[in-house]
């Protein structure tokens, strides 16, 4: 029995059907019972239990071979690291009451770093935390920026016609395709060739800045002129509380946004063939993107 927790997300989606698919048994977790049902089609079982509740973790994890563990984002959080922290703390106690032997934790590139990095800090937390618990195999991937982050930018390539963000315009960024950090975690949990406490850096098909990136979403969605602008902090913050973001989660992210301008949120892991993964921006941006930014359902 497998463990999928966040299953009806990016990762944790794949991660379901792939294991279904190989006919293993899964027990898929989420807070939202309707959003598992697609899951239980096709022969899954459906735990529904906040990732804050141990008592409802631990009893998810009862008789699991490995699990998935990850932190969900939650943009409406008004604390976002405090919720972090709580989420993270009842994961691991709920690992260490039920005797979880095996685990593929989400984590981030950066996450080697104690703070000042936003939410990437609540991630090294949470790595700390299962690594402090004897008798866990954990592999914690470290995950690139995610090519999906670039879809927050349609509303404003319709609206403005331009591609802005707070990220420097030519600083060479890992970008990785959610569906393939979903492929990964999916193999090493059917594998669980991994013991002990254990990093994986996933970078990605390769490294891109901000201008290829909107280069490659202008040729994709038909818009050659389409140019990606460098926005001041300040305006990018004044944005994302527009959007209705909590002050104090919209200054996290503005935190982290610095410490990847900055090169503190950086890989640490040469690239190499076991870090990089097959999906390139242009296929992202044909399949997704484009496909989102013209209002149909992606074909990925």
């Amino acid at each position: 029995m497998y463990v999928v927790l966040g299953a009806s997300g990016n990762t944790g989606s794949i991660i379901a059907n792939f294991l279904l698919l190989k006919g293993e048994k899964v027990r898929v977790v989420g807070r939202d019972a309707a959003r598992l049902q697609r899951f239980v089609r096709k022969g899954a079982e459906a735990f529904t239990a906040n990732v804050s509740d141990a008592a409802a973790l631990a009893d998810a994890f009862e008789g699991a071979r490995a699990a998935y563990l990850m932190l969900p984002p939650s943009m409406t959080s008004q604390d976002y690291r405090a919720d972090q922290e709580r989420e993270s703390d009842a994961i691991a106690k709920a690992v260490k009451e039920s005797g979880l032997r095996y685990a593929v934790h989400l984590s981030s590139y950066g996450a080697h770093v104690l703070e000042g990095t936003g939410p990437i800090a609540g991630l090294h937390s949470s790595e700390q935390k299962l690594n402090a618990i004897s008798g866990l195999n954990v592999l914690h991937l470290r995950a690139a920026y995610f090519m999906e982050n670039n879809l927050a930018a349609i509303g404003m390539i319709h609206g403005m016609g331009i591609f802005g963000h707070a990220l420097l315009a030519d600083l060479k960024l890992p970008m990785i395709a959610t569906r393939d950090i979903g492929d990964y975690a999916a193999q090493r949990l059917l594998d669980l060739n991994f013991s002990g406490k254990q990093t994986r850096e996933l970078l990605g098909e390769r490294d891109l800045s901000m201008t290829e990136a909107t280069a490659v979403i202008a040729r994709g969605i038909g818009k050659p002129d389409l140019r990606y602008v460098q926005f001041p902090y300040e305006e990018v913050q004044q944005v994302l509380l527009q959007m209705g973001i909590p002050p104090k989660t919209a200054a996290l992210f503005i935190e982290m946004y610095k410490a990847i301008n900055a090169g503190v949120v950086a890989p640490q892991e040469p690239r190499s063939p076991e870090n990089t993964t097959p999906t390139s921006f242009e296929k992202f941006v044909q399949d997704v993107f484009t496909p989102a930014y013209h209002g149909k359902a992606a074909t990925a």
